[in-house]
């Protein structure tokens, strides 16, 4: 069912982009929407990993470097049957996690400084197996997807304003221009929190510890709150928690679930009942 609800967000944002790209130029527009689409995901897939760990600075870790962190890592892959993924620590007090890569063979999970003094044993591997489960699951690839096309919807609605032709309609064109980008964002959104609920379910399952995935979460969102990491919100959706505090408006279009509904499944996952 949560395939399906995945397909058919996709395809709504696929669908968003072709009008965007028909208020440009008709049939050729919608072609050209396409094209940027496939070039956006395809950039993304192959180097967004990169890009964004060296947006956070974070730096590869050996287990003689890191033997907590590593070993915790190296154990959970073991036991979600995947391959052990890079190991990165990102300079921050704040403490979060989160992975990246575009596929089991070529991921990495990545945590703050913070999240090292902050979290015990059993609340950090809660914290890796949730990002391991983001792993196994291809949510890297489907959460890049939506990133980018969510993007690229933007971009060609605010081409449209500009170069939309004048047989479409001056009003047409201004509310595609106002409603496309909105209804991208709150689809991106959609899919971004149903793969978080999927990874606290699959962290719970790998780690067998899901109160300790609860604790993590109540730990770090308050120290999100207390003190916000600096970061792109383009990225934010990757993060274990939300990163970017905010007011009423910011947790509307948030790209996570709330922290209490995350915390009430995890307790109802207690004693097996996944």
């Amino acid at each position: 069912m949560n395939t399906l609800k995945i397909i058919l967000l996709l395809s709504a944002l696929s669908g968003l982009l072709m009008v965007a790209g028909y208020f440009i130029a008709r049939g050729t527009g919608v072609i050209i929407a396409l094209i940027i689409s496939v070039l956006m995901n395809f950039g993304s897939y192959w180097f967004s990993d990169s890009i964004v760990l060296k947006m956070y600075d974070a730096h590869p870790v050996t287990r003689q470097e890191a033997p907590t962190l590593y070993n915790a890592v190296e154990s959970l892959a073991a036991k979600a049957k995947i391959p052990i993924p890079k190991v990165y620590i990102i300079p921050s007090q704040t403490p979060n996690a989160f992975a990246t890569g575009r596929n089991e063979d070529h991921a990495a999970v990545a945590v703050t400084t913070g999240i090292l003094k902050t979290l015990n044993q059993d609340e950090l591997e809660g914290v890796i197996a949730h990002e391991l489960s983001h792993i196994k699951h291809k949510d890297i690839l489907i959460s890049t997807m939506a990133a980018t096309m969510a993007s690229a919807v933007v971009m060609l609605s605010r081409w449209a304003m500009f170069f939309g032709s004048d047989d479409r309609g001056t009003i047409g064109v201004i509310a595609m221009a106002i409603v496309a980008p909105i209804a991208a964002t709150i689809i991106q959104m959609a899919i971004s929190r149903s793969r978080e609920y999927e990874a606290d379910a699959g962290s719970a399952q790998v780690s067998g510890k899901p109160l300790a995935l609860a604790s993590a979460l109540s730990k770090l969102s308050t120290a999100a709150r207390q003190k916000p990491i600096n970061t792109n919100p383009s990225t934010a959706h990757m993060f274990i928690v939300n990163p970017l505090s905010g007011s009423a408006v910011m947790n509307l279009f948030s790209t996570h679930p709330p922290i209490e509904k995350r915390i009430e499944r995890l307790q109802k996952m207690k004693g097996g009942e996944f």
